[in-house]
């Protein structure tokens, strides 16, 4: 168990939660592994199948404490909040702000500041790590490219031009990506990004990989009380998720492309994993679908130091976190959404 911004995270799928004077009881069997008092809480999120004692539910409830339940791989089941108080204003907030040219592009420009902040670390990463192994130079000038965007996009003062920048800064970061693979090259080069569907092995594993991360931060939306269908740079759409969509895109350099290249470059995939479709589509098999699963959820145990809050938590744990401070910030408790900025 791990308590962030008076949020409860139970991530053992054989916990259950059990209600003991005024405080949540958290038990492994008959033993207790986690106690902590109810008055410090906003909300508790369980990541596995045991349930919930329906007294703790009853006092949750009482003191609008949100439940929410979500599968052992991080995806949602559904969320309780008792009466209906602060999630219909977090949402009425989140409405009204997507409406707002301001506080909306402000948001989306933090977003893409993310982005682009953590696909130069990747560069710069890669050449501190395998400067022999790269065309350093290239890469320096794609770094030096995206740090000017970063400007950019900080005095843009509209949306069309933040895509623009967006647009360019992603071109010359995919432009460069192909260095990043240093093993099993005749397998997985990569001549730029494409999708719908994806046309060679290392798209399709972005693709793939990019869905995984979207659904997690989907459902961190959900856990806080946010509608994940209403975004602020990507523009709302039957059935799309365009807020996951707009906070994915701090995450995409950092997390899913960097474990993409790390299952290419420990060779942990291979070639012979993929399927060639007549109309040139390339499909992942089910046998390299579990193992890239697998890996994700290891990928997700591993530990790092959050840049805002200063705590060490799990990478699984960054969504939620980004999705509460996000909450935050929509109710006046922070000056500006703070991005994950990762070095």
């Amino acid at each position: 168990m791990k308590k962030l911004l008076n949020t409860l995270y139970v991530t053992s799928e054989n916990s259950y939660l059990a209600l003991d004077g005024e405080n949540v009881v958290v038990l492994d069997g008959q033993k207790e592994v986690g106690r902590l008092p109810l008055h410090n809480l906003e909300g508790i999120v369980s990541f596995g199948y045991r349930g919930t004692s329906p007294a703790l539910m009853g006092a949750c409830a009482d003191r609008n404490i949100s439940l929410c339940y979500l599968t052992p791989q991080g995806k949602f089941l559904a969320r309780i909040s008792g009466k209906i108080r602060g999630n219909v204003l977090l949402r009425q907030q989140q409405y009204d702000s997507s409406r707002d040219e301001e506080i909306s592009l402000g948001i989306a420009k933090n977003c893409i500041l993310g982005k682009v902040y953590n696909a130069r670390w990747v560069l710069e990463r890669t050449v501190r790590d395998h400067s022999l192994q790269v065309d350093a130079d290239q890469m320096k000038r794609a770094s030096a490219f995206l740090k000017n965007s970063l400007e950019q996009i900080q005095s843009c003062q509209s949306k069309e031009q933040l895509r623009g920048y967006e647009g360019e800064a992603a071109s010359v970061y995919f432009g460069v990506f192909d260095q990043m693979i240093l093993q099993q090259k005749k397998d997985f080069s990569f001549r730029g990004r494409n999708k719908r569907p994806p046309m060679d092995n290392v798209n399709a594993l972005l693709s793939f990989v990019y869905t995984l991360l979207t659904n997690s931060i989907a459902s961190a939306l959900e856990s806080v009380g946010l509608d994940p269908y209403v975004g602020y740079l990507h523009t709302d759409r039957p059935g799309r998720v365009s807020l996951a969509l707009d906070l994915i895109e701090e995450f995409r350099p950092v997390l899913a492309d960097r474990f993409v290249l790390s299952l290419i470059n420990k060779k942990i995939v291979s070639g012979k994993s993929f399927v060639k479709k007549e109309n040139g589509a390339v499909l992942i098999s089910e046998e390299l679908r579990k193992k890239i699963l697998t890996e994700w959820q290891n990928k997700k145990k591993e530990i790092i130091t959050h840049p805002f809050l200063k705590e060490k938590i799990e990478w699984g744990m960054v969504p939620y976190v980004q999705a509460m401070l996000l909450a935050r910030y929509l109710r006046g408790d922070l000056d500006e959404y703070p991005v994950f900025l990762w070095k």
